[in-house]
Parts: structure tokens; C-alpha cells; sequence
């Protein structure tokens, strides 16, 4: 299953997801020990400390344990190195997202909680559901919201690098198959070029952008 995920551009995309969610629900509270909010990275004005890594990389762990149970393997997958190359190219579609002048509305903000499946029940927003939600992570709506609306502004940043990217006649030339087939390798093949196009957009901010990282911090 692993082998599988690590092949194909969409696990790369559901990572990064996974790492923007760990943001929105452990980005907050008290930290318990000095070394942990040490700074592990630093992007331009963004940092990222040692406890942010650290929760990061044990609930995106978790998930994959999840996933694949006791076939599971941080080491063999590359996992630490994995987290943080993501943490810092979050960090970087920020900084391009600001520098590009993206704002996220207010009314963009609430479309996207009103319809997040995880708020909803019966088919429609539960307030009682937010906000009990919220507080299982001790979380003001205020923060979360803030978080959230950190989240969009990535989301927009992608789009805009991704969607101009598609495929040319030669990119599926020699394509065989049944519909499903082609289909399926027609979205592989867009998967990763659009993969491409990110990575080299973030390679021509990270010329822009000085990136500092402490390694030993986590090894």
C-alpha cells in the first residue's frame, strides 16, 4: 500500500492536505517544554518550531499507521524528511500568496465552514457541532477561523500555479486501454505534471526566499 502511495503524485497532494489540517488543530496552546518551541526552520518571516514539526510528523505517522497497520514504516518511507520538506513548502506558498496580494473574504471564510462535512448534521450546519468540535481542541472560533482562513489562502496559491497546467498531445500519445484505463492514466499523467509545476515554482521561491534549517534539532 505504501509503495503504492509513494508512486503516484495524489499522495503527495493528500500530504500536504493532512499537514494544512495539523496546523488548524494543533497550532495552538501551551508549550510544554522551552526546546520545543525552539525554531526548527525559518522561511523568510516564517518559522517553524520544533513542537509544530514534531505534532505534525506524529499525526500524519498516525494516519499511515492507520492506513497500513504494522507494515508501516517511518523510517523506509523517508517520513521525517518528508514532513519537513512539506512544512517548508507550505511556508513558501504563503509567502508567494501574500506577495501575489491573495486575501481570503470574509464571506469565502464562512462558505467554507458552513460546508464542511465535519460541522454538519442532517445535511446542514450544526453550530452546536462547530463549536463543541472547537472545543475538544481548545480552540476559540476566532483562532480557528484565523487557521482556516490560512488553509484557503494555500489552496488559492495552488490552484493558480496548478490549473494552467495541462496536458499536451504528445503527453498522451500512445495511451492504451479501455475508457477507465485511459481515463485514469490521463489524471495520473496531469497529477504529475501539475506535481512538477509546484516543485518548480517553490524551487524558484526558495532562490527568492532565504531557508534556514536546524536539523539537529530532530535528529
Amino acid at each position: 500500500m505504501l509503495k503504492h502511495m509513494r508512486k503516484h503524485a495524489k499522495y503527495f497532494y493528500a500530504l500536504f492536505v493532512i499537514v494544512i489540517l495539523s496546523f488548524i488543530f494543533w497550532g495552538t496552546g501551551k508549550v510544554g517544554k522551552d526546546s520545543e518551541n525552539l525554531p526548527l526552520a525559518q522561511i523568510g518571516d516564517e518559522t517553524i518550531t520544533v513542537q509544530e514539526y514534531w505534532r505534525t510528523n506524529e499525526e500524519i505517522a498516525s494516519l499511515y499507521r492507520d492506513v497500513d497497520g504494522s507494515e508501516f514504516d517511518a523510517e523506509a518511507m523517508d517520513l521525517k524528511d518528508q514532513v519537513l520538506k512539506t512544512m517548508i513548502q507550505e511556508r513558501l506558498l504563503l509567502i508567494a500568496a501574500r506577495e501575489a496580494g491573495m486575501t481570503v473574504s470574509d464571506k469565502e471564510l464562512e462558505e467554507a465552514i458552513v460546508n464542511d462535512p465535519a460541522f454538519t448534521r442532517d445535511g446542514a450546519f450544526n453550530k452546536d457541532v462547530y463549536r463543541n468540535s472547537l472545543n475538544i481542541y481548545r480552540m476559540s472560533a476566532s483562532q480557528y477561523e484565523t487557521l482556516k482562513r490560512r488553509d484557503l489562502l494555500l489552496q488559492k496559491m495552488r490552484r493558480l500555479v496548478e490549473e494552467p497546467v495541462a496536458l499536451a498531445p504528445s503527453d498522451v500519445k500512445g495511451l492504451e486501454g479501455g475508457e477507465e484505463i485511459y481515463k485514469s492514466l490521463r489524471e495520473t499523467l496531469l497529477e504529475s505534471k501539475r506535481e512538477s509545476a509546484l516543485e518548480s515554482f517553490l524551487n524558484g521561491m526558495r532562490k527568492k526566499v532565504p531557508v534556514t534549517v536546524n536539523e539537529q534539532l530532530i535528529s
